[in-house]
């Protein structure tokens, strides 16, 4: 069965990293339960080959496991961990991030009738089963691993192979949309980097708004279809998640952190990081000392 080898390959080339020798493809290998934790979701395909994984992205959780991939067309703040992962049976999941000029190049060859209209704004996150033709594209690339001869002309074929696969999948609106450069989706993804570059200063709605070329009430109503979040709210979320990566290097200096991602108060500071991380940013500051916060894509 497809999945079978799938399995194999994925548990054969897992490094710590996540890396392989191909350029965007990732592999993770999870053999214990983890808490929740946070971090950037990337713009990327993650396929489950084996175990399960749910995500949280604002008010909406996303769950996939064996034999279904998501789709992440915008790099978003989310909370996720794999609910299925053993020592006996690892969680296996293969990724691949998706570049925008390529998925524009996959779709400059298509004919206009091979694709379905583009309408509306999707989500900036997708759930979907994964085609036989899909896991056959992905299993032929991960073989490649080991065909090292190979690897520099057929890994690019087959990845344009699996970008066609989803582009033209179940979800492949939330794909087209990524290569698509006056796309509403295309915009919102300029704002979020907007925010991402500035979260540490205030804005208002409306001036992001004209920068993304929309109304405020378009531009408002569309980030929240993909991002499950108000601008203020996904700001809110990017700096707890850099407080968090600065606690890990100062604990002490909670207050300077705090003022650092953009806090004026450090009591609404400890509010809201105990509210995302259910702990006070000294408890979280102490819990981090032997560890560090993740900062790779949680999708894969």
């Amino acid at each position: 069965m497809r999945i079978d080898e799938l399995r194999t390959l994925l548990a054969k080339h897992a490094r710590p990293d996540l890396t392989t020798a191909i350029d965007d493809v990732l592999i993770s290998k999870v053999e214990h339960p983890l808490p929740p934790s946070s971090s950037m979701s990337g713009t990327v395909m993650a396929l489950i080959a084996q175990g399960a994984k749910r995500i949280a992205l604002g008010d909406r959780v996303y769950e996939y496991r064996a034999g279904q991939y998501l789709i992440a067309s915008v790099d978003l703040p989310i909370t996720g961990h794999y609910t299925e992962a053993g020592p006996e049976q690892p969680a296996l999941g293969f990724g691949l991030t998706l570049q925008p000029a390529a998925v524009a190049e996959v779709l400059l060859q298509a004919s206009p009738g091979d694709l379905a209209p583009t309408t509306g704004t999707p989500s900036g996150m997708a759930v979907s089963e994964a085609s036989d033709d899909l896991l056959d594209a992905v299993i032929r690339l991960l073989r490649l691993l080991d065909q090292p001869r190979d690897r520099a002309v057929l890994a690019p074929l087959i990845k344009r192979e699996i970008l066609w696969r989803l582009i033209t999948g179940e979800q492949g609106a939330v794909v087209r949309h990524l290569g698509l450069p006056d796309s509403s989706l295309t915009h919102v993804a300029g704002a979020v980097r907007w925010i991402r570059d500035h979260y540490a200063q205030s804005f208002r709605v409306e001036e992001v708004a004209q920068q993304a070329g929309m109304s405020a009430s378009a531009f408002y109503r569309n980030f929240q279809a993909v991002t499950a979040m108000s601008p203020v709210q996904f700001q809110k979320q990017i700096r707890l998640q850099e407080a968090r990566l600065l606690l890990a290097t100062h604990p002490k200096d909670i207050t300077g952190v705090g003022s650092r991602v953009g806090y004026d108060s450090p009591s609404q500071f400890s509010r809201e990081y105990r509210r995302q991380f259910g702990a006070s940013p000294s408890q979280d500051a102490a819990r981090l000392r032997g560890s560090t916060p993740e900062t790779t894509p949680a999708l894969v």
